[in-house]
């Protein structure tokens, strides 16, 4: 989410780091029934909602997001929550290992690593710089492999984590004038699957989740370029309304259950929009 430039760091902490590992892990460790999520694009919208759903369900939350973490980690906290937060651009690689070394230092390894930062590029294929192209891979598909590789390892390590990344409807199928993006998503949904079959065995599952438009601070800018208006997504979704940031939180909590035989699965949340192969005229005479 926001504008990805180079690494900005600035650590914010709700509370002095807290030892959250269960027993059986790395012996310097204390052991506790706290755990650890990482939430990335942290500052608004999706990732925002995610990140207080995980600390009031009582895991430990590191937030990380390349635009200031202050107001958000003092909420979270205020609210009881147990936070802490890293700002810095996720498709530097220099950047995602300081991460993940803060992370082996305070907690061995997290439980759940939720990739959902994120930028979006409406223009013609044909009209779409190479500058953009590399801008919005970086951000929706190198920064989540960089994060999967270093906090990954860390999960292999003791056979334990769960990683959900933020994919798109647009990732499983074709939307006009967004080819960056589309082809972003569809390889973030690769990867998914990549790592599931590969990382399966090892006690990591890999899941994605799909959205459809969803009401948020991107999506008001992209509305604000004249791309689509309210009822063009609205008429088109049987369900009748834009997804909110709290329908797409819970398919990734759901996801990130520890007790889970799912994995390698790209989970539409999307009110239908996939399902339904009806035209608008026909749609809306049922509502």
């Amino acid at each position: 989410m926001g504008n990805m430039t180079g690494p900005v760091k600035k650590i914010f902490e709700s509370q002095p780091p807290v030892s959250v590992r269960k027993a059986g892990g790395n012996p310097n460790f204390e052991s506790s029934f706290m755990l650890v999520a990482l939430v990335t694009g942290a500052a608004q919208g999706v990732g925002l909602v995610t990140a207080k759903m995980f600390a009031e369900t009582g895991y430990h939350v590191v937030m990380t997001d390349v635009q200031p973490l202050d107001a958000q980690i003092e909420t979270l906290a205020a609210g009881g929550g147990s936070v802490s937060a890293l700002s810095g651009d996720i498709s530097s690689e220099a950047f995602v290992t300081e991460l993940a070394e803060k992370i082996a230092r305070e907690h061995e390894a997290v439980d759940v690593l939720v990739n959902n930062a994120g930028i979006s590029l409406i223009c013609p294929a044909e009209d779409t710089s190479v500058e953009q192209w590399h801008r919005v891979m970086s951000i929706n598909l190198t920064g989540p492999f960089l994060l999967c590789r270093e906090l990954g390892k860390q999960m292999l390590a003791r056979q334990r984590g769960n990683i959900v990344n933020v994919a798109s409807i647009a990732g499983l199928h074709g939307v006009i004038d967004r080819s960056a993006y589309n082809a972003s998503k569809h390889g973030l949904i690769g990867l998914t699957r990549t790592l599931a079959a590969e990382w399966g065995n090892r006690g990591v599952r890999v899941n994605a989740v799909c959205p459809g438009w969803i009401k948020t601070e991107m999506d008001e800018a992209d509305q604000g370029s004249g791309a689509y208006s309210d009822s063009d997504i609205i008429n088109r979704v049987p369900m009748g309304r834009f997804a909110k940031p709290e329908d797409v939180a819970r398919a990734i909590a759901f996801l990130a259950h520890e007790d889970s035989f799912i994995n390698g699965v790209s989970l539409p949340v999307d009110g239908g929009w996939i399902a339904d192969a009806s035209w608008d005229a026909l749609r809306l005479k049922k509502r």
